[in-house]
């Protein structure tokens, strides 16, 4: 088995795929792709079988891949359109759909995706939203739909039909966040009923609690993703976050400190506790965890580089491990181990 990671790198319309060893976390070059726009959100299936690419440069549009599963490279099936600039894509739990969130248009959209894998260009739906949607996200139940709203400092929730692909406002439709937090990312813990967001503007990470029976969030922690060194001297740009697979710790990126913010998560609260702030790539927009939580590889815009870190196992704290230089502007990360049974 390897683990493959997958990169985007926007200016140099291209898609890097790498290994990660396992023993030192050095990452090899297996293939570049190129793309014909400016890459960047990637979307893995959960058949692990395709990747979807938004081009965010006309005409924007979506390119399928096929993941070869011996090696993990990327074969190319199709570009179709989609109905703005995508910020973000994700898939439905079952990989019948394909959510985008569109920043500069301030709407999200829903396109199917066909039997063989192929994203299909007539969206299924578009809904306008609040002021700069930045990502869109099913629960694991795949019956709820959330999309954070930079500018509107508010998270959307929705309901959602798994079998028509079409999605309801929640009542209430949205919770809202502290004023001029800037909500982007939310992901949830693989384990929990907990989802957690970042804030762009003021570089704070959300934790939530999810109610399984309605679909809603409430806000049950605030945490703080700055260096001590950093706070007060804004404007900050938090961006991206994941949680390790066994869900006990959590990482933020911030771009203005080029840091890595690590969190502890209390397993009966959701609550997070600081394990550190890591210095990291220039402009960390994109980041991920290997599937089996070993590793953290982190892209940073402003460098052109990837540097992979060791996460300790008892504590969270990171490690830096390897380096390794990428095509222009590198911002979003994906990683899958190879070949899925």
């Amino acid at each position: 088995m390897i683990t493959v990671v997958y990169v985007s790198c926007a200016d140099s319309r291209e898609i890097y795929v790498m290994s990660l060893d396992g023993g030192n976390g050095a990452l090899k070059l297996v293939q570049k792709v190129p793309v014909t726009g400016t890459v960047m959100p990637l979307a893995i299936s959960p058949s692990r079988r395709f990747l979807y690419a938004s081009l965010r440069s006309l005409p924007f549009s979506v390119s399928t891949f096929g993941i070869h599963q011996a090696t993990g490279t990327l074969g190319h099936l199709s570009t179709v359109p989609l109905p703005d600039n995508m910020a973000y894509l994700s898939t439905d739990v079952t990989g019948r759909f394909l959510f985008g969130a569109s920043y500069s248009g301030d709407k999200i959209s829903i396109n199917p995706i066909g039997q063989d894998g192929l994203a299909q260009a007539a969206p299924t739906q578009v809904i306008s939203t609040s002021p700069h949607p930045h990502s869109i996200i099913v629960d694991p139940s795949n019956r709820y739909l959330f999309a954070p709203c930079l500018g509107g400092d508010a998270v959307l929730q929705f309901r959602f039909d798994e079998v028509t692909g079409l999605a309801t406002p929640n009542a209430p439709p949205a919770v809202g966040t502290r004023k001029g937090a800037g909500p982007r990312h939310l992901m949830f813990h693989p384990h929990a009923q907990f989802a957690y967001g970042t804030n762009e503007l003021d570089a704070t990470v959300n934790a939530y609690r999810l109610d399984a029976a309605t679909g809603t969030l409430a806000l049950i922690d605030t945490a703080n993703a700055l260096p001590a060194e950093f706070e007060g001297r804004g404007p900050f740009a938090a961006a991206d976050l994941h949680v390790t697979p066994d869900g006990r710790f959590l990482y933020a990126s911030e771009r203005a400190s080029h840091t890595l913010a690590g969190f502890a998560i209390d397993a009966a609260s959701g609550a997070l506790v600081s394990i550190g702030k890591f210095p990291t790539e220039q402009q960390p927009r994109g980041f991920n965890i290997d599937p089996r939580g070993r590793y953290l590889v982190c892209a940073g815009q402003m460098s052109n580089s990837m540097t992979s870190f060791s996460i300790n196992q008892e504590t969270g704290v990171l490690t830096p491990q390897r380096r390794f230089s990428t095509g222009r502007n590198p911002n979003w990360v994906e990683m899958v181990d190879i070949p899925w049974a």
